[in-house]
């Protein structure tokens, strides 16, 4: 029983992008409305982070897709958020690159971690 609920929630997780939130919600995709591919209202905070908890918000605040970097080029994290923390704690003090996507929009920010 708790392997198939265990499958079940990895399923329910991986299936969450392709349900097409846009059918969902009336969030904006990369349209002749929305050229410039940005995230409306995306907000990452704190920055620099010191306490191992990342905020990332927007406006329709849909599940994420959330990839760090190292300066080197070299993925660090990679997961899918439904809120807006993010656990980086197990991060080393430095500078990343944070790639963020929501729906079919993307964005990217320096993240520094103290």
């Amino acid at each position: 029983m708790k392997n198939y609920l265990f499958v079940f929630m990895v399923f329910s997780m991986l299936s969450i992008p392709a349900l097409g939130f846009s059918q969902l919600t009336d969030a904006p995709k990369m349209t002749s409305e929305n050229p410039s591919n940005t995230i409306e209202g995306l907000s990452v905070f704190p920055n620099p982070v010191s306490n191992g908890k990342l905020y990332i918000s927007t406006k329709y605040n849909l599940p994420k897709t959330i990839e760090i970097y190292d300066v080197l080029g070299k993925q660090v994290i990679a997961t899918l958020i439904l809120g807006e923390s993010l656990n980086i704690s197990r991060l080393s003090p430095g500078i990343y690159i944070l790639k963020i996507k929501e729906n079919e929009l993307s964005a990217t920010r320096k993240l520094v971690v103290r």
